[in-house]
């Protein structure tokens, strides 16, 4: 068998043929097109690429990323997460409402005394404040803020890459990191039961409720970090829980002695000594 040079190889790839249409009836050549078989190869080519850039432009720039696995953005989840809070809160009152007129139709139909009514405010969610629990995070705090008041100067070492951090809560900040003043965090002023979210993926170590930081959450992160959310309304985690990064654990409240509006007391620390979120983390 003759082997086939390169040089005839390339004169049969761009050798070209020539493609007519004809009229079926009158047999006269419509169109006709040259065409090789390396220009056929490279035009083929080209429409796969286009197809595969226009493909990735509507996975990005259209909401059909968010069907696809591991699209689903954390603004997205973040809705998600707004929303079925909206709904829990919407089938509370829905319950509150509900009991409200089957109320009226027990005092019209003569079955209740007016002063035999429920409250309200029975069906609601009422807070039970362990002090057993609240004494235990008052000596954690003391003891914490003990073993650490020495080494409080440090920052991750140099070398070290900075983390990806998603930001805590939704809102404005009202105070900064200082500490001169011993602030070892910033203050976020939000709105009552904002999602309160994990800044990295971690463990929770900590829940409780402190007199003065109110209720209280503290995940440990596998990078050295440590985060610490105080004055939240309500804790939706609870020791030893793993969370992943953007997740709710608890809602933004007012909590705590030391708390002058709805906020969010938000600290971050590296092995063991406090360091400025907004080193980290955006929040203009």
């Amino acid at each position: 068998m003759n082997k086939i040079t390169s040089k005839e190889f390339w004169e049969k790839m761009r050798f070209e043929y020539r493609l007519s249409f004809l009229n079926e009836n009158t047999l006269e050549e419509v169109f006709s097109l040259h065409l090789s078989r390396l220009t056929g190869l490279i035009a083929l080519f080209l429409f796969a690429v286009f197809l595969m850039l226009l493909t990735a432009f509507f996975i990005i720039k259209t909401p059909i990323r968010n069907y696809l696995p591991g699209y689903l953005d954390s603004d997205v989840r973040e809705e998600m997460i707004k929303n079925a809070l909206a709904t829990d809160s919407l089938e509370t009152e829905l319950t509150v409402q509900i009991q409200y007129l089957e109320n009226v139709r027990a005092i019209l139909r003569g079955d209740m005394k007016v002063d035999e009514v429920p409250t309200i405010d029975s069906i609601r969610e009422t807070r039970d404040i362990n002090l057993e629990k609240s004494i235990r995070t008052s000596e954690f705090v003391k003891h914490f803020e003990e073993d650490e008041k020495y080494s409080l100067n440090g920052l991750p070492p140099a070398g070290v890459e900075k983390p990806m951090f998603y930001r805590p809560v939704n809102g404005l900040v009202s105070s900064t990191f200082n500490l001169h003043e011993k602030h070892y965090g910033i203050d976020i002023a939000s709105t009552p039961s904002e999602p309160v979210l994990a800044t990295m993926k971690g463990t929770v170590v900590f829940t409780g409720f402190d007199p003065n930081a109110g209720y209280v959450i503290q995940l440990q992160h596998t990078n050295g970090f440590v985060s610490v959310y105080k004055h939240n309304d309500k804790l939706l985690k609870s020791q030893g829980d793993a969370v992943h990064a953007g997740e709710v654990i608890a809602l933004a409240g007012n909590t705590g002695n030391l708390s002058t509006g709805v906020h969010l007391h938000f600290e971050l620390w590296f092995d063991g000594k406090p360091v400025d979120p907004g080193e980290y983390i955006k929040f203009d």
